[in-house]
């Protein structure tokens, strides 16, 4: 009888010992991936941000774990998905398509790694560039001196225009820098220009129809998170109104606008990659300094061109990073 008690004991524990075993193996850290956006749009931009993860030996499912919270556009969302992830106890934020200043109201403690449009010491996200010193660093797309580039590459397109329109966030936190961009760019080729402020799907509306009034020659998008948000109705918009119309970010060529100058979002989400894998490998976000973009897109749609009743000039044709025919 007490040869069987013992062989059900052994039983047991030998149950036990892949319980025991999984219980001491490392659960995998966690990552929350925090966009205002909604996630329809960023597939190609989440691959990137994959493959920044991998290039540090990180791959999703296996190692780590990613948990995403998106907002859909809606800025109210932001704080309350942030305080979401801080209780979920994830091991870093990765806040990008606006979510940036949430994201830091959120938490002083978890490593934050952001991407934003804006200027990060001035926000309040970091001391410096190159000693961020708190619990966020990331990349900034600081791209409102891109503002007076896009309305030169507007006027090669159409030189002929006299009025230029140009779209304007007034919440934006570097509005004031982004109009004066692009008033000492129209003063320089003689432009006159339009600015119309627009924060509602209604401003952009009426920004459209007074720009059709008036006729002006071309449009350029300043390049801020609602905007960018905003591409298909941009696109729509200068399609019923036929004004030539130019973007910041790469998708809104691809989807159909005439063309597009700014800085390759897909290398800023490798990077934001690359930082979150750092980070789980134990270094601090006080010593990763804030990075700036390197590569910058020019797209030309042709056929968007063509619709239009554009020829575009062989110089900006051969200028031009991508050409969509």
């Amino acid at each position: 009888m007490s040869s069987r008690r013992e062989f059900i004991t052994l039983l047991g524990s030998a149950a036990a010992w892949p319980l025991a075993a999984r219980a001491q193996q490392p659960q995998m850290p966690v990552v929350g991936f925090f966009n205002g956006q909604s996630p329809g749009a960023f597939a190609h931009l989440l691959r990137a941000f994959g493959r920044g993860l991998n290039e540090t030996g990180y791959v999703e499912g296996q190692n780590v774990t990613i948990e995403y919270r998106w907002a859909e556009g809606s800025v109210d969302r932001l704080p309350a998905l942030a305080r979401d992830l801080v209780r979920r106890q994830v091991a870093v934020i990765v806040a990008a398509g606006g979510a940036h200043l949430a994201a830091r109201a959120a938490t002083g403690n978890i490593p934050i790694v952001f991407t934003t449009p804006g200027e990060p010491v001035k926000e309040g996200l970091v001391a410096s560039f190159n000693r961020p010193g708190g619990n966020a660093t990331g990349v900034s797309v600081f791209t409102v001196t891109l503002e007076a580039k896009r309305f030169e590459l507007l006027h090669e397109l159409v030189p002929k225009a006299t009025t230029i329109g140009v779209l304007l966030d007034p919440t934006f936190s570097s509005v004031d820098l982004q109009l004066s961009e692009v008033q000492t760019a129209a003063r320089a080729t003689g432009h006159e220009i339009r600015v119309l402020n627009v924060s509602t799907d209604d401003d952009i509306d009426e920004a459209f129809s007074t720009l059709a009034e008036i006729r002006a020659g071309g449009v350029v998008v300043s390049g801020n998170p609602f905007l960018n948000s905003k591409r298909n109705k941009l696109i729509a918009l200068a399609a019923r109104h036929a004004i030539p119309t130019i973007y910041e970010p790469r998708e809104s060529t691809i989807a159909g606008g005439l063309m597009n100058y700014g800085p390759s979002i897909t290398d800023v989400y490798r990077q934001l990659g690359v930082y979150t894998g750092r980070i789980l490998k134990g270094e601090k976000p006080a010593d990763l300094p804030v990075l700036q973009p390197t590569k910058f897109d020019l797209l030309i749609n042709l056929k968007t061109a063509k619709a239009l009743g554009l020829e575009v000039p062989p110089t900006l044709l051969a200028r031009a990073d991508e050409v969509i025919e």
